[in-house]
Parts: structure tokens; sequence; C-alpha cells
């Protein structure tokens, strides 16, 4: 079992993050942070973050996870004395994370021009739906309108059925990383000189549709909108998930031609590889259920294991459908430590998504586990010169 240790320092130590978000993408952004070693600070209200709403069992279980190496303090932001604790803490930051609906901030009299002039070294990112600009910037920015918006969903699913939104926030998780980075740049460039403080204008949309990759491009050369293809690919063939004789399932993949080739030898089909309709990837897509069938019928007939331990022996790229049960219990997420055993307060330990990526000299670890609703607010208010006011 992995123990906190607050005297660890990462490649971070030093940074100053003040978190002001709700709910995911803030959060992934400054467990990233914080994991490698940044003093997040996350400004709560008084009830804290609704991600502690989000229940389990009823347990707090996302922010066991994503509250993990920051610090709280709880403040009443309608309060003068507790806007002035906020002003305090911007002036000491490196990093400020807020996702407010865009001109929230400036109402609070913290737009980019106060916040300069409060810290010309702040790095402000300024997370939303769609934008701080542009006709949806003042449209509600959860995830969802993202994820059905960005044309993910309209890719995801079959296509005689209702396109297929993510069961959990992919958009939110994206954005999180993606923000991490952003704010990496931006301090790599103040380091520099290049700069001093700025603001990033960090939309969920914009990186999720970036996972579409070509799309785009796609659509202006062919005028051709693609289709729900369920778990088949439209660009390669074979790729799809088939169920085996127990019912359990195996992902294939033939994406190189060397490789589409070997599944045809190991389902006993090596007239595939000369036959026009299947010799090329181009001509394996048009003729797509076609080679599915041929794979499916000789995976329906097999166990899954021995179907794995047959295509892995012939070198063909096929791997089981796990579930998190299966993860669990899996060797390799055992040796490489995906998941981690660390103590936790209320349960003893609990197990976690370890520390990524991982750098092999200025590695991030686990110095505190998540906190309860202003639990460092006398701590955090002694460092900046103040205490806490009458209730």
């Amino acid at each position: 079992m992995i123990r906190h240790d607050p005297t660890l320092r990462g490649p971070l130590h030093g940074i100053r993050v003040i978190d002001l978000s709700r709910l995911v993408a803030g959060n992934m952004m400054s467990l990233q942070l914080g994991d490698f070693g940044a003093d997040v600070i996350k400004v709560e209200p008084l009830q804290g973050d609704p991600l502690r709403d989000w229940r389990d069992g009823g347990q707090s279980l996302h922010w066991k996870t994503y509250g993990r190496n920051k610090r709280s303090i709880a403040l009443n932001l309608r309060q003068d004395r507790d806007m002035a604790v906020l002003h305090r803490l911007l002036e000491t930051a490196d990093v400020f994370i807020e996702n407010f609906r865009p001109g929230t901030l400036e109402e609070m009299g913290l737009g980019p021009d106060m916040l300069a002039r409060l810290n010309p070294r702040l790095i402000t990112v300024r997370i939303s739906g769609f934008g701080q600009t542009g006709p949806y910037a003042m449209l509600p920015g959860f995830g969802t309108l993202v994820e059905a918006m960005s044309g993910y969903a309209a890719r995801t699913g079959f296509p005689d059925r209702e396109p297929v939104l993510p069961p959990l926030a992919l958009a939110d998780m994206i954005a999180g990383i993606t923000g991490a980075n952003a704010a990496m740049m931006a301090l790599f460039a103040r380091e520099r000189g290049d700069v001093q403080g700025q603001v990033i204008d960090l939309s969920l949309l914009e990186p999720i549709f970036a996972m579409l990759g070509p799309e785009a491009a796609i659509h202006r050369t062919t005028g051709k909108v693609k289709e729900r293809s369920g778990s088949a690919s439209n660009t390669v063939s074979p790729r799809n998930v088939y169920c085996c004789a127990d019912g359990r399932y195996l992902a294939l993949s033939g994406s190189t031609q060397a490789v589409a080739l070997r599944i045809f030898d190991v389902i006993g089909q090596p007239g595939m590889k000369t036959d026009p309709r299947f010799s090329t990837n181009a001509a394996r897509v048009v003729h797509r259920d076609l080679v599915d069938q041929s794979i499916a019928a000789w995976f329906a007939q097999r166990d899954r294991d021995a179907a794995l331990a047959a295509m892995r022996a012939a070198g063909a790229t096929v791997g089981p459908v796990y579930d998190i049960a299966d993860i669990a219990a899996d060797p390799h997420f055992a040796e490489r430590g995906v998941i981690v055993e660390v103590e936790d307060p209320d349960h003893g330990s609990l197990p976690q998504h370890n520390v990524f990526p991982r750098l092999s000299q200025t590695a991030g670890g686990f110095r505190r586990p998540a906190p309860q609703v202003g639990q460092h607010t006398d701590e955090i208010l002694a460092e900046i010169g103040m205490t806490r006011g009458p209730s």
C-alpha cells in the first residue's frame, strides 16, 4: 500500500495553483499538476465542490480520486473578506483555474486586466464549454453537450441506432489533460522570459473535436459524412469486436497489410489474401461485412483464451475486452502498477489510478489524500498572513 508522503518534491515543487473550478475538467487539470508536486489550493464554496456529490455506494469516490494532492480552503466569495482572501492567494499563485460561465469572472472583478494588475506573472486557465467567444459562448458548458456537438457522438454507435454518448466525462477529462499541458507550455514560456503571465482560453469543445482527426478534411475532399460503424472502422479492415464461443469478446485490428494477411492465415482463409475483394485495405473496407463474417465465424467456434493464444502466436494484433474486474486481476496491470492501493483516512485504503506519465528522474507521487471541505483553511490563511474572521 502506498502511504502519503508530504515531503515528496515533484518537478512542479514551488508552483502554486489556485483551483476555483467545479466538477471534472478543472479538477482533472489540477490533479495532473498536483500529482507532480504543485501546491494545489482548492478554493471551494462552503458546501464544497459539487464533485463531492457524485457518489457510488454512498461514497464520494470521484472526489477521493480527483481531490488527491490538493489542499482545501472554504470561502464565501459573496463576502468582501473572503474575496480579499482570494485576491491575496492569487497574488502568490503561478496558475489560476476557473470554469465559470464566460463573463462571470469579470462580474466578480477578476477579469484578465485585473488579474494582470494583481499578479503580472499569473497564468489563468479559463475552462468553458464552447470558449470565451463565439455564438455559443454563453451556452451551458456541460461535457454532454460538447460530446454531442463536437461530432463525437455522431461517430459512436451503430448506424441503425441512436448516437451514443460516452458513459463518463470524456470531454472534461480530455480538456483537463489538455489544460495541464497548456499550463506547462505557459510556465515554460514565462521561465524562458518570453512573456510573464497570460490567459488560456480552453473550451471543452476543441480538444475532443481534435480527437476526430481528419474528419473536416475528409468531408471537404470527399463530400461525405462518415456514418456510425459500431466497433468497425471506416478506415481499416479488419477491425472489430468479436464474440467467442464462451460469450467473451476480443478486439482485433489489422491496421497494416502484413497483420491483415496473418489474420487470414489464422482463420484458415489464405485465399482471401489474393481475392481482389480483400487483397488491399481499401478493398477490405468496401467489403468490410464479408471480412467480419469470416473472422466472426472463426471466433465463434473457440473460447476466448484459445482464440487469443492462436492469434497472438501468429503475430496478429488482438486483445480481450476487459471490464474493471478483469483489469484488477490482470498481471500486466499489477506489475506496471497501473492501479495502486493508496492509504485512505476513511477506508483504510482505496485503489486509484497511478500517477501518469512516468518520468524517470522527476516522478510524481502521492503527497496527501483528498481533503475535507475547508480542511486547510487556517493553514493556508496563516501562510498569507491572514486569519479566519468571525462566522
